[in-house]
């Protein structure tokens, strides 16, 4: 603060001396508060100056005038005085009205400082609660670790994966019955239009038969994610029965009817069957699982599938089902476990996390939930499932075109179709649907070729089975590692002992020992597809999306299963005439390309929450970064829940702050409507609440209507914020 003086003094010769002192009375100490004293000063100064040369120009005057004698001289320096005087009045007028405006500015911004250190108190409390709420979903997650397999639990996931054995058995069961159905097409064809099919036609046909199933597979697992929504996975699965129904007893008739073109719409029907299956099964038992169970469970599905091999090689030996007579009963029998599931199905309860995020009822869910855990203490899975529909609710109704468009979601996606990519063009598919072919062009006899067929079932069945606590205790990326090795190791051995039995064929010893050679590389082919691209695909897909975008991740990710299916079901073929002994060669190429990028790109999901494993992909997509996912996840659920308890003037400031991270974080105008849709303050009620006339706002009105200094956003790691 500033205090002028003005001192008049009359001097003998009747002229006046202006005498100006200036004192500075500090008003304040803090650091803030430098600034406008600083601005003070400057203006103290300058007025200093403008006086300091004033009174140089009065002293000049004077003197001249006491050494002059005339009167005149004298009146005209006193006029000059007067002038200067005036102007110094003025000047001195003007210092004052700034040095007013000056203190205004000091007040305010001490009034400022005031605020800015009552938000940092306010943020210190935000910051205990976060680590608190952070401390509970910890100890949740540790008592969601702890839950066990219960009884119905076990039910309901028997009922579901009747679905995976079915897709098993029908992959297999075309297999055993090659020479039969190739036989009966050349009948039907002769007795249709009275002259022999040639054997080259008849393979076509029949590699029509086989791979017309994964043409309808496409067709089923591209509109799974629209059954899973429009009527549930329970009750897709419950449909979808029907058409697994039809296509077995069309399978069924077909000799019957004497047409090899029923035998194809029986199999494109029960295609379709298993497309859908294969799309809505993964994601009941991801949906019900338990988090520390949701990796075994998952492998379960491949065991079903592994079983329905084995089962379909059993009944197609000569001696049960594999006859002229036998084989049509051989592809009706898949009307076993789609009547079985029909009456199994109904007593098990709908997704919880279907019924709570898609549909919003929590009661039912509770429910459900309450029944698959086997108590009433659901409380953290209902928790769980409430974090995730806060991360997610945006993407309820997200679609295949912007599911394919969204930046965040696309890393996710990509991996999911390079794992099934990983799984068809392994070659296992070539083995599953031509290994008696393969078998015997090795050297083995026709009767050996299908008991080592049955060897390859029953190899992955028992591997699938020590696969499952692998899961959870080796984690899907090491485990997925370890199979694509050793399946690239095993399809070179394949190779080799193809070559060594074409260049040595003349020694009988020789093409024993490449027979058996051949046999165990393929069986061992076969043990590490089970330990690792059997399985994981299927389970990690589901796993890499939350409940809005798992439909059509699923819907893609089994569509391009199919496909891959499909081409290698009906171009193994050409592909084993046009290469001959160097039939799987492309396929350890691809095996290679596949580790590379599981190696590179695909993270590990192990124990891992949804939403942890979606602030992944949304907070940096490297491997590095998924370390600290976990703390993202719950510091975001924590968030989430302290909204309603934030004070008055940290909505505010969270507002402004919220318009800022959405440009930064989000440069894609759909991510950013995404995020604005799940994140936006106004939608809750802590923010509705605000009135517009609160004392915030009427403090701001008092200091300039400048607006409070925007909050930072709670600093999560590898946040773009």
């Amino acid at each position: 603060m500033c205090r002028f003086v003005l001192i008049r003094r009359r001097q003998p010769t009747s002229c006046i001396v202006l005498l100006i002192g200036v004192t500075w009375t500090p008003c304040m100490s803090k650091n803030g508060e430098h600034l406008a004293c600083d601005l003070s000063l400057s203006v103290l100064t300058r007025l200093q100056k403008q006086v300091s040369v004033m009174s140089m120009n009065l002293t000049a005057k004077l003197d001249e005038l006491q050494r002059g004698d005339r009167h005149l001289e004298t009146t005209v320096a006193l006029c000059e005085i007067r002038t200067q005087l005036q102007e110094l009045t003025k000047s001195v007028e003007s210092c004052q009205s700034e040095v007013s405006e000056v203190k205004r500015d000091m007040v305010a911004i001490k009034h400022e400082l005031d605020t800015v250190q009552q938000v940092k108190e306010e943020i210190e409390e935000l910051r205990e609660r976060v680590d608190r709420f952070e401390e509970r979903s910890q100890r949740r997650k540790l008592r969601l670790l702890e839950q066990g397999l219960t009884f119905f639990l076990s039910y309901a996931i028997l009922a579901a994966v009747l679905g995976m054995l079915q897709f098993g058995y029908n992959t297999g069961v075309i297999n055993a019955p090659e020479q039969n159905i190739e036989d009966f097409m050349k009948d039907s064809y002769k007795a249709r239009y009275q002259k022999d099919l040639s054997d080259d036609s008849a393979r076509g046909l029949y590699s029509i038969a086989v791979s017309i199933f994964a043409l309808g597979g496409m067709i089923g697992g591209f509109g799974g994610g629209m059954v899973a929504n429009r009527f549930g996975r329970k009750g897709g699965l419950l449909l979808n029965n029907v058409l697994g129904i039809s296509g077995a007893c069309l399978m069924w008739g077909t000799k019957a009817a004497n047409s090899y073109e029923i035998l194809f719409f029986g199999r494109f029907i029960i295609g379709v069957n298993c497309g859908l299956n294969t799309s809505l099964v993964p994601m009941y038992i991801s949906e019900i699982a338990p988090l520390n169970l949701r990796g075994g469970l998952g492998t379960v599905n491949q065991l079903a599938v592994t079983v329905g091999l084995l089962l379909s090689q059993v009944l197609g030996i000569e001696q049960i089902l594999g006859t002229n007579d036998g084989w049509p009963v051989l592809l009706g029998l898949a009307i076993c476990p789609a009547f079985l599931q029909l009456i199994l199905l109904p007593i098990c309860p709908e997704s919880p996390r279907y019924l709570l995020i898609t549909k919003q009822w929590e009661e039912e869910a509770r429910k459900a939930l309450r029944r698959l855990r086997a108590s009433n203490q659901v409380e953290e899975d209902i928790e769980e499932m409430r974090a995730e529909e806060r991360a997610q609710q945006a993407e309820a109704s997200i679609s295949m075109m912007e599911l394919i468009c969204s930046p965040t979601l696309r890393a996710p996606l990509i991996i999911g179709v390079v794992m099934q990519l990983s799984q068809q063009l392994s070659g296992i598919n070539a083995v599953f649907y031509y290994s008696t072919s393969l078998f015997v062009s090795s050297g083995l006899s026709e009767e050996h070729a299908k008991f080592a067929t049955m060897g390859i079932g029953a190899i992955m069945v028992v591997m699938t089975v020590v696969s499952i606590p692998l899961m959870d205790r080796t984690g899907r990326r090491t485990l997925h590692l370890y199979g694509l090795g050793g399946m690239f190791i095993f399809s070179i051995f394949i190779t080799i002992s193809f070559l060594i039995k074409e260049f040595f064929g003349y020694v009988q010893e020789m093409i024993d020992w490449m027979s058996y050679l051949s046999v165990v590389s393929t069986l061992g082919f076969v043990v590490f597809f089970a330990v690792g691209p059997g399985s994981i695909p299927w389970m990690i897909t589901a796993e890499l999306f939350s409940q809005g975008p798992r439909p059509a991740a699923m819907s893609i990710a089994v569509l391009v299963n199919w496909i891959a299916n499909f081409l290698v079901g009906i171009g193994f073929q050409s592909l084993k005439n046009a290469l001959d002994n160097y039939t799987f060669l492309p396929f350890s190429v691809f095996l290679a390309i596949f580790w590379i990028f599981t190696y590179k790109k695909v993270p590990e999901t192990k124990n891992k929450t949804f939403e942890e494993i979606l602030a992944l992909f949304r907070h940096g997509n490297g491997r590095a970064s998924f370390r600290d996912s976990r703390l993202y996840g719950s510091m975001l659920n924590c968030v989430n829940a302290l909204e309603q308890h934030l004070p008055v003037t940290e909505q505010a400031g969270l507002v402004i702050a919220e318009e800022k991270t959405q440009q930064d974080s989000f440069p894609n105008p759909f991510e950013r409507r995404m995020y604005k849709t799940t994140y936006n303050p106004r939608r809750h009620s802590a923010y509705a609440t605000v009135p517009a006339g609160s004392e915030h706002s009427s403090r701001a009105g008092d200091v300039g209507s400048r607006p409070p200094p925007p909050l930072p956003p709670p600093r999560f790691p590898n946040s773009a914020v």
